[in-house]
């Protein structure tokens, strides 16, 4: 997979001037009610990793069935004229300074949203889902494991939390300066403490990893206020705490897992209208 997904940035990024540059498909001085032009910004979530149907990142791949392949389907089947970029890199974390600490420990990670995927989000789009954390949490759980944060590690992720949401501002500033008028959903993180991969962690090891889903689910929420984000509040949804909605490395969606997130997803990405995220609920505080 790491292999796989060096070759296709770099292939990515020697097409990024098709991206850039020119009229991009769908420019028009005249709105279309019905024409969605998606991008959908990622890691591995967004190729649909642990389903039936694992798509290579950056392909359309209209038989996939992870929850950005079944939103387009759905806004197809809506009667919507659909243009679809997936932005999606399998392992990518949010910044660059996460980026730096996962290879200091070994985690071999190639690429980040803000310099790998913003730069690409089509200038066209009406719609933008950010789905970010998820690799960052585990990241920095690690490093903390690993000594790297020192002798004060409370200090030490506060300062990373803090960066974390900085790099989201700047993920989100760069969007709506390419694609002003789009719909920008964000879908915050579970306590990933809770999920089947973390089952046999040690308790300090779970409550480093809640704390982490909780600190950078906050950040995601921020930006209801500050952006006028869409939220999509997986922290509090307690369907997503099912074991049966994940694939055998129990951190990955399976097709349960991916149909319930493109229903979570589907609503506001459709409508423009989000319920605000919970500020808490029990799953916060279960270790």
């Amino acid at each position: 997979m790491k292999q796989l997904t060096v070759l296709l940035l770099a292939l990515f990024t020697a097409a990024a001037c098709d991206l850039n540059t020119g009229t991009e498909p769908g420019d028009t001085t005249t709105p279309n009610t019905t024409a969605v032009s998606y991008t959908a910004v990622g890691a591995s979530d967004a190729i649909g990793y642990g389903s039936s149907v694992t798509c290579l990142p950056f392909a359309e791949c209209p038989e996939g069935v992870g929850y950005v392949q079944l939103v387009t389907k759905r806004l197809k089947a809506d009667g919507k004229s659909v243009s679809f970029l997936n932005l999606g890199i399998p392992g990518a974390v949010l910044g660059p300074e996460t980026q730096s600490i996962g290879n200091q420990i070994g985690r071999d990670i190639y690429t980040n949203f803000v310099d790998n995927e913003m730069p690409f989000v089509a200038k066209n789009a009406t719609l933008v889902t950010i789905f970010a954390g998820g690799n960052d949490a585990n990241t920095l759980g690690a490093a903390i494991e690993a000594g790297l944060a020192g002798p004060d590690p409370a200090a030490w992720q506060a300062a990373r939390v803090a960066r974390f949401g900085s790099d989201l501002r700047t993920l989100v500033a760069g969007i709506r300066s390419r694609a002003p008028s789009a719909r920008l959903v964000v879908l915050n993180l579970p306590n990933l403490a809770a999920l089947p991969y973390a089952s046999t962690y040690s308790v300090t090891k779970k409550r480093v990893l809640q704390s982490l889903s909780v600190e950078l689910s906050a950040k995601a929420n921020s930006l209801r206020e500050t952006d006028g984000a869409l939220i999509v509040d997986l922290m509090c949804d307690s369907a997503f705490y099912n074991p049966g909605a994940y694939s055998s490395d129990g951190f990955h969606p399976n097709d349960v897992g991916y149909a319930h997130l493109a229903d979570v997803v589907y609503g506001p990405a459709s409508t423009g209208v989000a319920s605000p995220p919970r500020s808490s609920c029990p799953v916060m505080t279960m270790f």
